[in-house]
């Protein structure tokens, strides 16, 4: 599993007329490749841009998924159980399936190429609401009876009651939506015409040219640079990661 983290790292401090000389050892060490993917791409943009989309995103999804997990999990209304089994459809659809729907409904809104259309189609999550719901169910009933005694209403319920005790569940999230979306190429790819906003992904794909070749010293540069804020960002809340996945394992 590692392996190929060491070759993007091995690749990234070699020289590149020694990349593809077939060893495995480091020899030849150098920080050019890094001087190269930073001089030629407009790195600080890309990584507001990734910063901006996939905070957003998350802030959005905690707004939709937090209410709609609590709905799903503590009211009865009709049709309850249907809207439940059709989160749980949304599963098996894959986010290609649903590409060029997302597109042109964005391009007739005319956000596409732009941040927002990076940001809307993921502003929900099934997998959020899923998520929520399951960690919602776990909550002691009482303490939803509790509150309605105080005459606390359903916003109030979600802002006083759900929120507090749903953090480990949203902890959880975030590690699946940060991620997911700081490394997400596909989607840039198809609503983005210009690199005005483009992300990490879309600048690494940027050293590979069908006519010159592909510069793999500088790609691999590229991406170790993709990869760090996120190892910085896994080692500074591991321990909340790690409790937000214990807590919300296993849940029925």
């Amino acid at each position: 599993m590692l392996f190929p983290f060491y070759m993007m790292l091995r690749s990234a401090f070699t020289a590149e007329p020694y990349i593809l000389d077939g060893s495995l050892g480091l020899s030849h060490l150098t920080l050019a490749n890094f001087q190269t993917a930073w001089n030629s791409q407009p790195w600080g943009r890309y990584y507001l841009s990734s910063l901006l989309s996939t905070g957003l995103i998350f802030a959005l999804q905690i707004v939709t998924s937090v209410p709609a997990g609590y709905a799903l999990a503590r009211l009865r209304f009709r049709g309850a159980r249907l809207s439940f089994w059709m989160v749980l459809a949304c599963f098996i659809v894959p986010t290609q399936v649903i590409a060029i729907p997302n597109y042109v409904v964005l391009s007739q809104a005319g956000v596409n190429d732009s941040l927002a259309g990076l940001i809307i189609p993921f502003a929900s999550s099934a997998f959020g609401i899923y998520l929520m719901r399951q960690f919602i169910l776990s909550i002691p009933q009482s303490l939803f009876d509790a509150a309605r005694l105080d005459r606390v209403g359903p916003v109030a319920m979600v802002w006083r009651v759900v929120l507090p005790n749903v953090k480990p569940a949203i902890l959880a999230l975030g590690v699946f939506s940060v991620i997911g979306h700081w490394n997400d190429l596909f989607w840039p790819s198809v609503i983005l015409r210009t690199t005005t906003h483009a992300t990490v992904p879309y600048g690494i794909t940027q050293f590979a040219s069908q006519e010159a070749g592909s510069n793999y010293g500088a790609q691999m540069a590229a991406a170790t640079l993709a990869v760090t804020p996120l190892l910085i960002g896994f080692l500074l809340c591991q321990r909340h990661f790690v409790r937000g996945l214990a807590l919300t394992r296993g849940i029925d």
